[in-house]
């Protein structure tokens, strides 16, 4: 038996005396737990927590968890959402299957569980735009999903939207770039994908009456198609609105949550006209930025969420102290004195609810309608304090995958 891992991976060292040799489904070890409204797998799947994390081991012959696995990391490199994988463990006993071992997406959901617990209405068009961005993001990168689907992606909240990740790359192919036919027919396959998933789920009574399962597959084309074009179309424009027409351009693939690595001007031989095209790069850059200033690690929007509230604080200090205050000082000031606090007043019972950068998000958000209501600013601790007692208890316990129970001594289904 051998563990194939890449390191640094400390875990992987504990994990060596989990029961490797014996079939996944049939494991019994002090260290398996059981993830709460999991979501649906063609394989036996079971979660094991080691060394302060949990991990999701998958049973499936060694060609695919291999070539899954080196398609897991290539993603993980590129920066597009994904499972992390830590290893596969191969050479088992000649009747028995490799095994993937990936990361546990903490505070994430799956489509079932979204729709089951749903807040603030149907989740439809959230779902459906965090895949199609996901999706184009894939198809960015030349990676083929081949199985793009609702249950093979996972959600994590992300200030009010959706951030999806893909969690299953079986039949994907890697490619330097995709042909349009292969983009298109990875983009039916979702169609058809999420169309089947809605109608399970209106036959569990989990759709609500009006989300139409084949209109709804048909947007995922309709929102594809519109995003691709506005990622990789070129204009042409004369040089006289270069200035103008390149800012908003980039703007509005900022406003999709796409940052630029590259804006190519090209003498287009029609006068006085220029060919611009834009290179998307790494998805990231405000989760970049928030991580370097504080040290948090969350999701796009939720970290221009934060940036926001940190420049709105150092408006705030400059006034008060009458003197420009450096971004460096600002956000260390408003880490200590406005997102810790806040972070510290969530009480125990209720920390596994959402994500704590989430709960500072929807305080945001709280605090302007409570200051709306008042006609003046109410402040963000007096804002947490009514959130922490009003909204949060309310949110569903189940909602997402951030929870885990000992021990798991059965059989997953």
């Amino acid at each position: 038996m051998r563990f194939v891992f890449s390191p640094p991976a400390e875990a992987a060292t504990g994990l060596l005396t989990m029961p490797w040799r014996e079939p996944l489904a049939e494991w019994h070890d002090d260290r398996l737990v059981e993830i709460r409204q999991r979501g649906l797998a063609r394989h036996v799947v079971r979660f094991v927590a080691e060394a302060g994390e949990v991990f999701a081991v998958k049973e499936l012959s060694e060609r695919l968890a291999r070539r899954e696995y080196e398609l897991l990391r290539r993603l993980q490199q590129l920066g597009v959402p994904a499972v992390e994988p830590l290893g596969v463990v191969v050479d088992r006993p000649a009747e028995l299957d490799a095994l993937l071992v990936t990361k546990f997406l903490d505070h994430s959901s799956s489509y079932r569980t979204l729709f089951a617990t749903s807040r603030g209405g149907p989740p439809t068009d959230r779902l459906i735009d965090a895949q199609v961005e996901l999706l184009a993001r894939l198809h960015l990168a030349g990676f083929y999903w081949g199985d793009c689907s609702l249950s093979n992606t996972l959600f994590k909240f992300d200030a009010g939207a959706f951030a999806a990740h893909l969690v299953d790359a079986e039949t994907a192919e890697m490619h330097p770039s995709l042909s349009d036919g292969q983009r298109r027919y990875d983009v039916d396959i979702a169609r058809e994908r999420v169309a089947g998933e809605l109608f399970d789920l209106e036959a569990g009574a989990l759709l609500p009456p009006e989300v139409d399962p084949i209109a709804t597959a048909d947007e995922v084309v309709r929102r594809y198609d519109a995003l691709w074009s506005e990622l990789t179309m070129q204009e042409v424009i004369r040089p006289e609105e270069q200035r103008y027409r390149i800012a908003e351009r980039l703007r509005r693939l900022n406003e999709l949550g796409f940052d630029v690595d590259e804006v190519e001007l090209v003498d287009a031989g029609e006068g006085s006209t220029l060919r611009v095209t834009t290179r998307v790069a790494e998805p990231g850059h405000h989760r970049r930025l928030l991580f370097a200033r504080t040290g948090l690690d969350v999701q796009e929007n939720q970290a221009r969420r934060l940036l926001n509230d940190i420049a709105s604080y150092r408006g705030y200090l400059e006034q008060s102290s009458g003197h420009l205050v450096p971004d460096a000082v600002a956000a260390n000031r408003w880490l200590a004195e406005i997102f810790d606090p806040v972070v510290r007043a969530i009480p125990a019972e209720f920390q596994d609810r959402l994500h704590a950068a989430e709960v500072f998000h929807e305080i945001l958000e709280h605090r302007w309608f409570m200051s709306e209501a008042a006609g003046e600013d109410i402040g963000t601790t007096a804002a947490a304090a009514d959130y922490l007692v009003k909204v949060l208890p309310q949110v569903p316990k189940d909602l997402t995958l951030a929870a885990v129970e000992r021990p798991a001594d059965t059989e997953p289904s």
